[in-house]
């Protein structure tokens, strides 16, 4: 090969590599962008959803429903801490289909005091799980209650009707209660006066059934657009993840506070809401039977 031919190769192997190399840096550069790119995906996610972590329902602190995060939900009053059940030693859970096949004796052995199990939805919806529910926590000696998923975009009379049929009276129960949160099927929330009439029809008919009215849970969002400053004297049962203890708006007490939503309890299939009862086992116990008994100074 000539001088000039050995220049030109050695012009042409240069080229090639500085291609290769640019590939490389090239390749590299894109690695590092989509890392980027996934780093601030999860970051986003994160901020989007901060799941509480996972712990018996015997730990010392630190919850549709369904083990998601109500729609809308706004925090109550203060920062934000990790919840604090230290002063609460009266402990519960609410549990649905969702859960699948519990077993109650060892449910009991956790050292729950009570438990709530979903009955029905709407004005037609039953919870295939209930019936199981309801006769297992009996035969294992807690203290129960059945609660009715409200459909804010349906009857009140009507979705009453749906609980009465489905649940019967039992003077050994503790109170049902109507959960207050926002679903999937009904897309536009109704005016205060409208909830509020259809609300009242509710009411009436379980009172009529049951000797009692309803203990009511919600969130803080659902409290202050339709509860706010009504003094309508029912007991309330908080949803609320994000804070040291529960405190609406007004000041208003509180009677149960769900604290998380990924429990983990003996006997129960998975995750599962963790709750705490504000009073004495004394006063959980005086919540039972066909009559409106107050529990008065909760705070």
């Amino acid at each position: 090969m000539t001088r000039r031919g050995l220049a030109v190769a050695a012009a042409v192997l240069a080229a090639c590599a500085s291609a290769r190399a640019q590939e490389f840096v090239d390749a590299r550069d894109l690695s590092e962008s989509l890392a980027g790119i996934r780093a601030a995906a999860a970051a986003q996610k994160a901020a989007v959803r901060r799941p509480a972590p996972l712990e018996s329902v015997m730990g010392a602190g630190r919850f549709h429903s369904e083990s998601l995060p109500p729609a809308g939900a706004a925090p109550s009053a203060g920062a934000d801490a990790t919840p604090d059940v230290r002063p609460y030693p009266i402990r519960g859970v609410d549990i649905s289909h969702y859960q699948g096949a519990v077993s109650w004796d060892l449910v009991k052995l956790a050292g729950l005091s009570f438990v709530y199990v979903k009955a029905t939805e709407g004005v037609d919806g039953v919870d295939d799980q209930f019936a199981s529910n309801w006769k297992g926590a009996a035969g294992a000696g807690m203290l129960k209650g059945a609660y009715h998923f409200y459909n804010f975009c349906k009857g009140g009379a009507a979705q009453a009707d749906n609980f009465i049929n489905t649940v019967p009276p039992d003077a050994r129960a503790l109170p049902m209660t109507v959960d207050l949160e926002r679903s999937g099927d009904c897309k536009t929330m109704p005016q205060k006066a409208a909830f509020r009439k259809s609300f009242a029809a509710f009411v009436r008919k379980i009172q009529a059934a049951y000797g009692h009215r309803p203990v009511v849970y919600l969130n803080a969002a659902i409290y202050d657009q339709y509860f706010k400053d009504e003094n309508d004297s029912y007991k309330l049962w908080i949803a609320d993840t994000s804070h040291a203890a529960p405190a609406l708006s007004d000041s208003a007490s509180w009677t149960i506070w769900q604290y998380g939503w990924h429990g983990r309890v003996a006997g129960i299939p998975g995750e599962v809401d963790l709750d705490v009862f504000n009073g004495t086992p004394q006063m959980l116990a005086s919540l039972t039977g066909p009559t409106d008994v107050l529990v008065a100074s909760l705070r």
